[in-house]
């Protein structure tokens, strides 16, 4: 149900005169007021149960070329107040219903000497703020360029923050946990090496950035519907604690061409006094546009296995033949060269995987390195690298389709574009259209490498853009998009669902390159997954990765018990069970509780978290009265306390635990769990060690009569 009304209602507004503005959340927990200073500076500040989230902080956009910026001079025409409320579904999601309650504020200002006509528009959650720019149609503000956005977010003190380096080209950072007056001195020690990367400053950190203060505030700051805009990192004044918006750049240094009417993303602040309910908020997808695709049945949860893990590990590669210097798409001749004896998209293995796909449950199965072009794919500025629709001479795409569809089977299409996005566009409705008579329905798009366009990074507003419009490419062809190395999501998979996915962060791959910390799973929620689910690529089951590919010393750091919590904590309409077939076959029983685990839900309950250190969540599967639960752990062991008073009253279930062994260490002894079954009711309760780098997975099935 719908309610707008556009009135000063009493309680929404505590103070209205001629510069300040206060507006309170629904259940009146936060309260925003907004200024403007004796310069006509925008400004706002916010806070939480009487405490402070954000000090006053200024508010504006500084633009290139133009005698007067949008930052001061400004005095009030109009404000107007509102609240809405409303439920709606999403067609995949944590939950089967999500409500979308705020409390609005929308300020007009005049800036003196130019006529210029902005909007700043507010809106306050049970759960946080946020707020956009809007710029009306009109005659002294139609074409301008962003120099830099402006935006503040002043923090009340040295807070501990969660953080990866501010990067314009990747996200597949560890993340490090420190104070903000530390961020400087760390930062150089925080950046890893990454096939593109470009820092801009030793104070730049990214959103979603998870903030912790002296006196139990948790904070984040984020952006969501992130459309034809630059993506916005953050710059941190550490002599005076203040964050700042810095925008992605082009080549030429400019943040943004904007034509109005238009409006910025939004800027984000989730802030709770209860770890847990960061986790669960929903503000990010509620200040997103409602769903645009009119019929949606074809948008399903995918379970996948994939000829991928084996050659991210080096066991096998993605090129066919290494016998040319470089390759030329239409003049090279495959079907003349002597195969390199290590390919994994052949058809052996490929049917290998669809058999095993089949036997176990699974929807799908991903194959890379089917498409010719692998040899000399990245490092060469290469424009035209790949052409999407031709396969290597041991690729049968008809024949595999074929004997997947008699499995029940679908194979999830490979798009890498090696960076050059000029190429993917010109190509793209020809491979989506490919895909369509090819029986393909879903696609893992990737953009490893520089921006080949000209200077661009992978997080400008010319990248944005190229984003958008492969979403919205692929919708029309009915094609569903999990895309790797893009920019992270800010919730756009509401208004357009069949972005099914995202990479967007430092995923299980790393875990073959010399790993990651055995805690960054306990960061992910609260970080890159405030703006939409993960393509994380869990379930690997052998950590010594020698095993699989004697030059590759990695050692993956995790339980199999993390490992299987995965699919309940990192929450994604979109799993993999990442791991070869014969490292699942050598431990049935554990592989067990991935086949079950479901991929879509109707309720989702956060029971404990803490960033670094551990979350535990508990979801009901769409459909049924059965609930998964999975526990993440850092790195010290500890005890996990919850009660099932999830479930329904009066019901008996049985819950098979899937734990950390005695003696198990993601180091050391990282194979060892234990599996048991006990009956539960809402009553019950349960003590479950977790081991450092550890956790448990549990399936609750509710008991027949």
């Amino acid at each position: 149900m719908k309610h707008l009304l556009y009135t000063a209602l009493f309680y929404l507004i505590a103070l209205q005169c001629a510069n300040a503005q206060q507006l309170k959340s629904p259940n009146g927990n936060f309260t925003m007021e907004f200024t403007l200073l004796n310069d006509g500076t925008p400004s706002y500040n916010l806070t939480y149960k009487g405490k402070t989230a954000v000090k006053p902080s200024k508010l504006g956009l500084e633009l290139k070329n133009d005698n007067k910026s949008l930052l001061n001079d400004f005095t009030l025409a109009d404000s107007k107040i509102s609240s809405f409320d409303e439920t709606w579904k999403p067609v995949w999601g944590e939950v089967e219903s999500i409500r979308n309650q705020y409390n609005e504020l929308a300020v007009t200002l005049n800036q003196k000497g130019t006529d210029r006509k902005i909007i700043i528009r507010f809106r306050l959650f049970n759960d946080g703020l946020g707020f956009r720019y809007e710029f009306p149609s009109q005659k002294n503000l139609v074409y301008f360029v962003i120099k830099e956005e402006r935006t503040q977010f002043a923090m009340a003190g040295d807070h501990t923050a969660f953080w990866i380096p501010g990067d314009y080209d990747t996200q597949e950072y560890d993340y490090t946990t420190s104070k903000l007056s530390e961020i400087r001195g760390l930062s150089e020690k925080a950046k890893t090496a990454n096939l593109s990367q470009t820092s801009f400053s030793l104070t730049g950190v990214q959103t979603s950035l998870m903030l912790k203060t002296n006196d139990g505030l948790y904070i984040n700051l984020h952006e969501a519907a992130l459309i034809n805009y630059s993506c916005m990192h953050l710059n941190l004044d550490d002599k005076n604690m203040i964050f700042e918006s810095w925008l992605t750049p082009d080549e030429n240094g400019d943040k943004g061409y904007i034509q109005a009417p238009s409006h910025s993303p939004w800027r984000t602040i989730i802030v709770s006094d209860d770890a847990r309910e960061i986790l669960a908020s929903k503000m990010t997808l509620n200040l997103n546009d409602p769903c645009k695709i009119e019929e949606t049945s074809w948008i399903k949860p995918v379970k996948y296995v994939g000829v991928w893990w084996e050659m991210i590990t080096g066991k096998t590669s993605w090129s066919y033949t290494n016998e040319f210097p470089s390759i030329q798409l239409g003049v090279t001749d495959f079907s003349k060269a002597k195969p390199n004896g290590t390919h994994g998209a052949n058809n052996a293995n490929v049917k290998k995987y669809i058999d095993f796909a089949s036997a176990n449950g699974f929807d799908a199965v991903l194959v890379e390195g089917w498409n010719q072009g692998w040899e000399d794919w990245f490092g060469h500025s290469k424009d035209y690298v790949f052409d999407f629709v031709s396969p290597y001479p041991d690729f049968d795409v008809k024949g595999l389709h074929e004997y997947a569809k008699s499995k029940g089977v679908k194979i999830i299409m490979h798009h890498e574009t090696s960076g050059s996005v000029r190429n993917y566009e010109r190509h793209m409705d020809k491979a989506y259209q490919f895909m369509k008579d090819n029986g393909y329905d879903a696609v893992k798009s990737g953009y490893v490498g520089s921006i080949i366009s000209n200077g661009d990074n992978h997080y400008n507003q010319f990248m944005i853009n190229h984003y958008q419009y492969a979403i919205e490419k692929a919708a029309d062809y009915k094609i569903m998009l999990n895309a790797h190395e893009a920019v992270r999501p800010t919730g756009i998979c509401r208004t357009y669902p069949n972005l099914i996915g995202n990479e967007a962060a430092r995923g299980t791959e790393y875990q073959s390159f010399g790993g990651s910390k055995p805690n960054h799973v306990t960061l992910l929620p609260f970080t890159r997954l405030i703006g939409g689910p993960m393509d994380y690529t869990p379930g690997i089951f052998e950590m010594d990765l020698s095993k699989l590919n004697p030059n590759n010393n990695s050692h993956v750091n995790s339980t199999i018990a993390n490992q299987l919590a995965l699919y309940v904590t990192l929450y994604s309409p979109l799993q993999m069970a990442a791991d070869l077939p014969e490292n699942y076959n050598r431990f049935p029983d554990a592989f067990q509780f991935i086949k079950d685990v479901a991929v879509d839900w109707s309720e989702s309950n956060y029971l404990e978290a803490e960033p670094g250190q551990y979350v535990t969540v508990a979801r009901k599967a769409k459909g049924t009265n059965n609930w998964f639960v999975g526990n993440v752990n850092g790195y010290d062991s500890r005890t996990s306390n919850i009660i099932f008073s999830f479930l329904e009253k009066g019901k008996k279930y049985t819950a098979t635990i899937y734990a950390d062994g005695k003696d198990a260490n993601y180091k050391t002894n990282p194979q060892a769990y234990t599996v048991r079954k006990i009956e539960v009711t809402n009553k019950s309760k349960l003590s479950q060690l977790s081991a450092p780098g550890g956790g448990y997975g549990i399936s609750i099935i509710e008991n027949k009569k």
